[in-house]
């Protein structure tokens, strides 16, 4: 239930639960100082997985709500 190779990350919603998340054509990057190497403003590249938890892996890169589109935050909450 990892992050692999950066591909997946973990939105934490206002209830206390993390949803997992698959982004399509990235990889978050782990040195310098931009997080992020594709547009986080695109709905399209977001693909909810059904995998909610309360206690996401130690090392997975975890966004919150507010940071994400409109469309996706209504995505999250139907898991």
């Amino acid at each position: 239930m990892g992050a692999k190779h950066g591909k997946y990350i973990y939105i934490q919603r206002r209830d206390g639960w993390y949803v997992k998340v698959r982004v399509l054509n990235i990889r978050l990057k782990k040195k310098g100082k931009e997080k992020f190497s594709f547009d986080i403003n695109d709905p399209e590249k977001y693909i909810v997985v059904k995998t909610k938890t309360r206690n996401p892996p130690f090392n997975a890169e975890i966004l919150k709500e507010e940071d994400i589109p409109l469309e996706v935050q209504k995505k999250i909450y139907r898991i």
